[in-house]
């Protein structure tokens, strides 16, 4: 045995003696970057996969499950490794393996997702897995090397996990406010391939006078480089929340879709905004339409933007009408304006905002209609949907004014049915719009799902004029209220801030016919949609 202010020994302790040290600032350095990249894959991931699974809280949760699990196995193995091989040996090759699988990830989720899409969840796994591994690896081994007394050994661990966590701090931030707003997805990963491989190049330079992998692991970046500019399913635009693609109509010269995260969300006509294409927009303009004397002037709030149907169509049928948009995604608004062909429009406000955050600026009793069209992919904003934020909706109408919202929900509909509850819970009066089997009024068809439409006021409206709106526009919608919107709610709880279980009452991946927001992909750029 040793003496006590240095190691027990054993044959790696001993080999140790004469293989090349490893300085406080290199093992920072090393430790600090693995564990920033090991946050920028995982928070990255989930805009890469976002077009696929969607936005919602399970898929988040299955990253962030990913995520952990591979600190955790890195850590456990690499420091069991470290105490049975030289830990310099190992450092290089973790570094370059993990930089090659990050670099390739784009192209293969793309491809998988394209071809292959029931392998789509085990391939984005191990994309995870294995660089997040071996990149948490990296931290033990560091650690190893640098133990050399155990008089220091708080001391080294301490200020090793110290620098990690900060590296972590580092890289979430630095993604999510910095590289996502300003570089493509495939961007990032390929950056920080290319970034972990020159390390892994340095490393073995330095700590074992030789970097022999260097050759192989420059081809294999270029040979992903070369995959994700030719693999399927990249976006015309990444935004800051967003995979976005805009779609032409050759059926109309103006006409365009904005597909965000594989979603129909709007579709536009930059030379008629009195064009309305999607049902659900039919629906909300029937209402409107229905509610207030034709061509009166109103005071509106849209939560959401997308490519501004609604407030373009006001502005065009009730001149001097005033509408203010919370948008939340700068990028979109971006879009509506290069790439949409979209004008600026008298009495349309954008404001990039959080739509809860939004409904705090109107004066109380100060709008006469508020429209909620806000959606992440196939998820729900939930903070939206809940008796408060329904309740600073009433407080911003007049007496008389409408919320007219669009809800999207598959199979037994349980979100929707819980969002008519909630809205009966604040509204004096709510009515539901939607295709007759969705809504209950039939019995003979199976629920499709897709959208509805839910009015809710304080003052009574008139639901014959709405039907008799709806049946002008040929959308084959009924409306539902009373008895029968109190039957086929059923048991469906109250959303409120406490309790507001969105993603889990929400069904998009139900196998069912495609309506104007689903989460099916278009996959055609230049193809309608039906």
């Amino acid at each position: 045995m040793s003496p006590v202010t240095g190691l027990s020994s054993s044959p790696v302790a001993e080999s140790t003696r004469s293989r090349p040290g490893m300085g406080p600032r290199t093992a920072a350095v090393l430790v600090f970057g693995a564990s920033a990249a090991v946050l920028v894959v995982e928070i990255v991931a989930l805009r890469l996969l976002a077009p696929y699974l969607g936005l919602t809280l399970e898929t988040s949760t299955l990253v962030i499950g990913i995520a952990l699990t591979a600190i955790a196995l890195g850590s456990w193995l690499g420091g069991r490794i470290a105490d049975q091989v030289d830990p310099l040996r190992l450092l290089a090759p973790a570094l370059g393996v993990s930089g090659a699988v990050v670099a390739l990830t784009p192209a293969v989720l793309r491809s998988v997702a394209e071809w292959a899409r029931p392998l789509l969840i085990l391939v984005a796994a191990l994309t995870i897995l294995v660089p997040g591994a071996l990149l948490s690896a990296v931290t033990p081994l560091v650690t190893k090397v640098r133990l050399t007394s155990l008089a220091e050994t708080g001391t080294v661990v301490g200020r090793l996990s110290g620098v990690g966590t900060v590296g972590s701090i580092v890289g979430t931030v630095l993604t999510g406010f910095v590289l996502l707003s300003r570089l493509p997805v495939s961007g990032i990963l390929f950056g920080l391939g290319a970034l972990l491989v020159v390390a892994s190049v340095l490393a073995g330079w330095r700590l074992r006078g030789r970097s022999g992998a260097a050759p192989a692991l420059a081809l294999v970046l270029a040979a992903g480089g070369l995959a994700a500019s030719m693999a399927p399913g990249g976006c015309d635009v990444e935004t800051r929340y967003h995979c976005a693609e805009v779609v032409a109509d050759p059926a109309r010269e103006g006409g365009r879709t904005l597909v965000l995260d594989g979603v129909r969300h709007s579709y536009v006509d930059a030379d008629d905004p009195t064009h309305l294409e999607f049902t659900y927009v039919k629906a909300v303009a029937s209402v409107t339409d229905a509610a207030f004397p034709e061509g009166r002037p109103l005071t509106a709030h849209h939560l959401g933007g997308g490519g501004l149907t609604l407030p373009r169509y006001l502005a065009a049928t009730r001149p001097g009408t005033r509408s203010v948009v919370s948008e939340i995604d700068a990028g979109v608004v971006r879009i509506d304006r290069e790439r949409l062909g979209l004008r600026p429009d008298p009495g349309i406000e954008v404001r990039t905002e959080d739509g809860r955050l939004g409904l705090k600026r109107p004066a109380t009793d100060s709008l006469d209609l508020v429209v909620g069209d806000a959606f992440g992919g196939v998820s729900v904003p939930w903070h939206l949907t809940t008796v408060e934020a329904l309740r600073e909706v009433r407080r911003a109408l007049a007496p008389d004014g409408l919320y007219v919202v669009n809800l999207i929900d598959h199979g037994e509909q349980a979100f929707a049915k819980a969002e008519l509850a909630t809205l009966r819970e604040v509204f004096a009066h709510a009515a539901l719009l939607g295709e007759p089997a969705d809504i209950g009024l039939t019995h003979t068809d199976a629920p499709v799902g897709g959208n509805v439409v839910a009015v809710a006021s304080d003052h009574p409206f008139d639901l014959t004029a709405v039907q008799k709106a709806l049946d002008a526009r040929s959308t084959g919608w009924k409306t539902v209220t009373g008895d029968a919107l109190t039957t086929w709610l059923g048991a469906a709880p109250v959303l409120t801030d406490a309790y507001a279980p969105v993603d889990q009452l929400l069904q998009p991946y139900a196998a069912q016919r495609r309506q104007d927001t689903t989460p099916e992909p278009v996959t055609s750029p230049t193809r309608p949609t039906p």
